[in-house]
């Protein structure tokens, strides 16, 4: 077998441009010979741009998927009883419901293996914010992650050089190929991790807008698809929600900004959108995890997590059995910001009739919410706290945003993009709901 035949046969030719699909063999043999170093970087690049032009099935992409899988280790969670459902986003601003729903979601039965990533360019990471608690780990041994999971119903771990190699290593050569918007690509990356975990079933929170990876619906919704489709393939139960990223998620973005505005939520107080989508997505994970009959049934079973306390006990538990100083963490809510501080106020009266998500994502890699590389360092303390939301109307010099920075530089390069960010008119603008669609048949 030569790598060289597998490019063409996916390539395709002028009698049969859309190319072939592949074996399992075929995609074995790449896979493996990249990991293994027999196969050249320049004859992936080129199966990537095949791949990218020509797609793939969601059996291939299954195939994908598991060649992926087995480049590397797995955590077993044999030993521990289940059921085990996880949640996914696709990225956003704002984006913090991992951090709540991890705990509501375990507080009603289901095991939550979760296994998160860092922010990368306009995007906030779990990682990130979680390590904004004082002493909270996110780097666990295997029996670490296993003895928390069984202790509160979840765990949240980052990906080891163990586990998924393959993934890694494809990722950089799709970011340098220009292939990272493959949606075959994206799914067997997502899915290789998300099963090496332990998950039994999927939910998927596509997000869609301007803050999102994926700006329109139809993308949006090929991409939520390919994600079901190929876990079904793989055996694994899923659904998946297309979720509004048009504005910024919540009212806080920023790593413990967002820590403290998770609390809210599993206080019963939290802003409207971040609250509904954390229980409609919960609510889903309790159905899948077979806890609950129906949707009905798994948003009340979700909301009495929250009423009764519950999953907020979990979520301090979690803290603890993680390395965090839950005193420190009650003392620092609503008190801990950095001292780089300035102030956006309107810059006239009238409606909010748009808040870029991406650009409040782009000050916020300034503000050091975020990061241009991946080996860059966030800063916990810096963000911001909108005083003002899309519909509200305002007056001239209002307090919009509170925002906070690693240092001076940044403050002035975020305020210049946070002022752009919101737009002003003289009637209210259609709003569009939160849950845009959903992908529970195919």
């Amino acid at each position: 077998m030569r790598a060289v035949d597998i490019i063409m046969k996916k390539r395709g030719n002028p009698s049969s441009p859309q190319g072939e699909s592949l074996s399992r063999e075929e995609i074995e043999f790449l896979v493996n010979g990249y990991v293994r170093g027999d196969i050249p970087d320049y004859q992936v690049s080129s199966w990537l741009m095949a791949v990218y032009f020509n797609g793939m099935s969601f059996a291939e992409t299954g195939i994908l998927t598991d060649c992926m899988l087995n480049s590397g280790e797995r955590i077993d969670l044999s030993g521990i009883t289940g059921p085990f459902v996880d949640k996914h986003s696709t990225g956003g601003v704002g984006d913090k419901i991992s951090l709540p729903i991890a705990p509501i979601v375990a507080a009603c039965g289901v095991r939550v293996p979760m296994m998160s990533g860092r922010a990368l360019g306009h995007t906030g990471g779990t990682l990130d914010k979680l390590e904004s608690i004082s002493g909270y780990r996110t780097s666990l041994s295997v029996p670490e992650f296993r003895t928390f999971l069984e202790k509160t119903g979840f765990a949240m771990t980052g990906q080891t050089k163990e586990i998924v190699p393959a993934d890694r290593l494809l990722y950089a050569m799709r970011d340098v190929t220009g292939t990272v918007e493959s949606i075959p690509l994206i799914t067997a990356s997502i899915l290789s991790k998300k099963v090496a975990e332990g998950s039994d079933s999927l939910v998927f929170d596509v997000k869609c807008g301007s803050g999102a990876f994926m700006k329109s619906l139809p993308d949006a919704q090929l991409l939520a698809e390919s994600l079901v489709g190929t876990a079904r393939e793989m055996g694994k139960k899923a659904i998946a929600l297309i979720t509004n990223m048009n504005e910024p998620l919540g009212n806080a973005v920023g790593n413990f900004l967002e820590i403290e505005e998770s609390m809210d939520v599993l206080d019963g107080h939290g802003p409207k959108d971040v609250t509904e989508l954390t229980l409609a997505l919960g609510a889903w994970m309790t159905v899948l995890g077979g806890k609950a009959a129906n949707f009905d049934e798994g948003m009340e079973q979700c909301q009495a997590a929250v009423q009764s306390g519950r999953a907020m006990e979990l979520f301090m538990e979690n803290v603890a059995l993680q390395g965090g100083d839950v005193e420190k963490l009650k003392r620092d809510r609503g008190t801990r910001r950095s001292p780089h501080h300035t102030e956006i106020r309107a810059t006239q009266s009238g409606v909010i009739t748009k808040i870029e998500a991406f650009t409040v994502g782009l000050a916020g890699v300034h503000l050091g919410v975020g990061r241009n590389r991946t080996d860059e360092a966030v800063c916990p303390d810096a963000g911001m706290i909108f005083k003002h939301r899309l519909g509200d109307r305002v007056e001239k010099n209002d307090l919009l945003l509170d925002v906070f920075s690693r240092d001076e530089a940044g403050l002035e390069n975020a305020k210049n993009l946070l002022t752009k960010a919101v737009h002003y008119g003289n009637a209210a603008p259609k709003t569009l709901p939160i849950i845009l669609g959903e992908i529970t048949k195919l």
